[in-house]
């Protein structure tokens, strides 16, 4: 794509917008950026900008005249796909993508892209560590905090490892990896999509370019997933089969592995010396014979289950956050077995007092994260663990997950 001269509009100054300028600037296009929040709020975002005097920004809200004034638009992953300004594009003839999708018309190396509901940190993490092992010069980025566009065109990356998001995906067109995974489905972001079908339709669009040259890693035991296989041009390739035992997460690790040519030795050295990533079953402390887990990186029902199925003592579950409008009855069998007492703070506080508050003891605390904890830790008992798994995201009182959990782990330390 050669966008040189041309006006690129970025809808939206978060980390992938700034991305997605600075790399427009790089192939010689002319910069603009519109965000709803106002100036003052957006200084440290746009301090992120490899050449400010040359953007022009607008702040404080969107204006069809500045937006139809581009050639281009290119919105954050954060950006409805109907919003009016993407909408304002198209009436006017203008076209209209993501940053993941912009950052790929520029992309010359191999991408492996992984996507699913739930353990895409993980999986991608170990791809990236697998590959370094086996002599890759590997760049790690998309979703997990690194945006694409500030990689796409390092010319010392052999391959491209790319978590990708359900929002990330939407506004893809020609996005085309060569290695494509999914890691299981459930239950997401139904804030943002107003069905599970059109959830899960976003998610398949990972597959959507692929040819018969490139692959296709389903999860066997997922059944909706399992079911792409009639849908996909691509080799497919199964993992988590009937009678394999090991963690998911490995097991797809290990699917990535084989398809590249990775010694079985070298992914076995990866997965026996990995620990985890941050915010994922974190052990932060033990006191006073309790032990204290940040599990921040949870954000949905299923990732709550994956965590409670792997304590082996009493919990003290500290959960809540943001509204996705997720049903998380799901859990009760498997919270009554596993939680002592529920802790629950946050905009959602009495949805989860509402669903489990006939099973199992739930206090509902009307302040921040502190105080949650701090009521978690009068009640928890030596032999118990402390979990913080919120089963939600964290935009109510949180800028993400990871702030979250920074939080989490500065409260328990200054015990």
């Amino acid at each position: 794509m050669d966008i040189r001269n041309k006006r690129v509009c970025i809808i939206g100054a978060a980390k992938s917008g700034v991305a997605a300028a600075n790399l427009a600037q790089a192939m010689g296009g002319a910069v603009r950026i519109s965000d709803s929040q106002p100036l003052a709020k957006l200084d440290r975002a746009l301090a992120g900008l490899k050449d400010r005097g040359r953007v022009e920004v607008e702040a404080g809200g969107h204006t069809r005249d500045f937006v139809t004034a581009s050639d281009l638009v290119v919105a954050s992953p954060g950006v409805w796909k109907d919003a009016p300004p993407l909408e304002w594009a198209r009436a006017a003839g203008i076209p209209v993508m993501g940053e993941i999708e912009f950052a790929w018309r520029f992309c010359t190396k191999p991408v492996i892209a992984v996507t699913g509901s739930n353990g895409k940190t993980t999986t991608v993490s170990l791809i990236a560590r697998v590959l370094e092992a086996g002599g890759k010069k590997v760049s790690l980025c998309g979703n997990i905090g690194t945006p694409f566009s500030d990689k796409v065109i390092d010319g010392d990356v052999e391959i491209f490892v790319v978590e990708i998001s359900s929002f990330q995906l939407e506004l893809c067109t020609t996005f085309r990896p060569k290695v494509a995974l999914i890691t299981n489905f459930s239950q997401n972001h139904l804030d943002r999509h107003p069905t599970m079908e059109e959830y899960f339709e976003a998610k398949k669009r990972l597959f959507m370019n692929q040819t018969a040259d490139d692959h296709a890693i389903l999860n066997a035991r997922d059944p909706l997933v399992a079911r792409l296989k009639d849908e996909i041009s691509s080799r497919v390739s199964f993992f988590n089969a009937e009678g394999e035992k090991d963690n998911p997460n490995y097991l797809a690790v290990l699917a990535v592995a084989r398809i590249l040519g990775i010694a079985e030795a070298v992914t076995g050295k990866v997965l026996d010396e990995f620990t985890g990533v941050e915010h994922r079953l974190e052990h932060v402390r033990s006191l006073d014979g309790v032990e204290y887990i940040n599990d921040s990186k949870s954000t949905t029902a299923e990732a709550g289950r994956w965590a409670l199925e792997r304590m082996q003592k009493p919990v003290v579950l500290i959960v809540g956050g943001f509204d996705k409008h997720i049903d998380y009855a799901c859990l009760r069998d498997l919270a009554c077995q596993k939680v002592r007492v529920m802790v629950a703070f946050g905009a959602i506080r009495q949805q989860f007092k509402d669903t489990f508050g006939d099973v199992l003891a739930v206090e509902v605390i009307d302040g921040g994260l502190d105080s949650a904890v701090a009521y978690a830790r009068s009640v928890a008992h030596s032999g118990d663990c402390v979990l913080l798994s919120p089963m939600t995201s964290s935009f109510d009182m949180f800028k993400k997950f990871e702030h979250r959990g920074e939080v989490f782990k500065d409260i328990v330390r200054a015990f």
